[in-house]
């Protein structure tokens, strides 16, 4: 005997996710990965750049990963297979929130009390980040949609992208951030840094004091990432902090690839990559393209910063 359960799980690479079609689910699960970002937050040690608040793509939804507690450790996964939120800890102890159509209100009420059942107790921030409108958590009765295929397609498509990065991560052996998913924004992104102090940033992002964006863009950045609300399924995006001289106008690649005056970033529609010939290559040489643009325009040390992984795990 195996063992093995099965479950319903994700049916393809590239899953198609008219972002019309999920706005709902979208905007109330975004909500809820902010409930449980402010528990690793609260909960968390400081790590540059907030490195210690994001969740990360796992083999069933989103995860916190370890989060101290005490002397135990626990975790948090969003399971779009199960459609549960699993909380476990080291005491070998679990709990369960059902994923289903429900106002924040009441997952965050349900999340809060499963942890003091745990002995996890913990006391949160209740007010979003990063969205205009910022009811905080215990009021939002506004949203309240979850749509389990469209809860899932999501996760397929964060699984298709945290593969690329990854890959597009492994070229580079300078400081890099991991592939994380920022609840603040909802996006998935992987950032690499020249090793430079970058300007002091002006901050400006909506509900989020100027200081923690400071520490966000401390030094010299090229970031890449998927946002799930723009364009017709979902947007890749490309940017360099600070912007250096001739960036917007770097050739950059595939054609469907281009330079967006209104967000300061390169843009590459997910629809285009899902659609390619090779999605995987097509993603990768967006890439590198606007990272090019950035390392080169920006006079990064590209030597001391890029290797190849093959040639690293070579016997030397």
């Amino acid at each position: 005997m195996t063992g093995v359960h099965h479950r319903t799980g994700l049916s393809g690479d590239w899953p198609a996710l008219p972002v019309v079609e999920w706005t709902d689910t979208r905007d109330t699960l975004h909500m809820w990965t902010q409930v449980v970002g402010q528990i690793r937050l609260a909960c968390a040690p400081m790590v540059n750049h907030w490195w210690q608040v994001p969740l990360y793509v796992s083999p069933r939804g989103l995860t916190t990963s370890a989060v101290p507690h005490g002397s135990a450790l626990f975790d948090v996964e969003f399971d779009f297979c199960d459609h549960r939120l699993h909380i476990r800890s080291t005491s070998g102890e679990q709990r369960h929130v059902a994923l289903e159509p429900k106002p924040v209100a009441e997952f965050h009420r349900e999340t809060m009390a499963a942890l003091r059942e745990l002995g996890l107790g913990v006391s949160i921030r209740t007010t979003p980040n990063e969205v205009e409108e910022a009811i905080p958590f215990e009021e939002d009765t506004k949203h309240a949609s979850y749509d389990p295929d469209h809860a899932q397609r999501f996760w397929g498509q964060l699984v298709a992208a945290q593969r690329v990065f990854g890959e597009f991560r492994s070229r580079f052996i300078g400081k890099v951030s991991p592939v994380h998913f920022f609840w603040g924004a909802m996006d998935l992104a992987v950032t690499r840094f020249s090793g430079r102090p970058a300007p002091r940033h002006p901050g400006g992002a909506p509900h989020c004091p100027d200081w923690v964006m400071v520490e966000g863009y401390s030094h010299e950045l090229s970031s890449a990432g998927f946002w799930p609300g723009g364009g017709a399924e979902g947007m890749f995006y490309s940017y360099a902090y600070p912007e250096p001289p001739g960036y917007a106008e770097s050739p950059v690649r595939p054609e469907a690839a281009s330079y967006s005056a209104d967000f300061g970033e390169f843009l590459l529609p997910y629809k285009a990559v899902r659609t390619a010939s090779d999605p995987d290559g097509t993603l990768l040489e967006f890439l590198q393209f606007t990272y090019e643009a950035a390392a080169e325009r920006g006079s990064w040390d590209r030597e001391a910063l890029e290797d190849a992984p093959e040639r690293r795990a070579s016997a030397r």
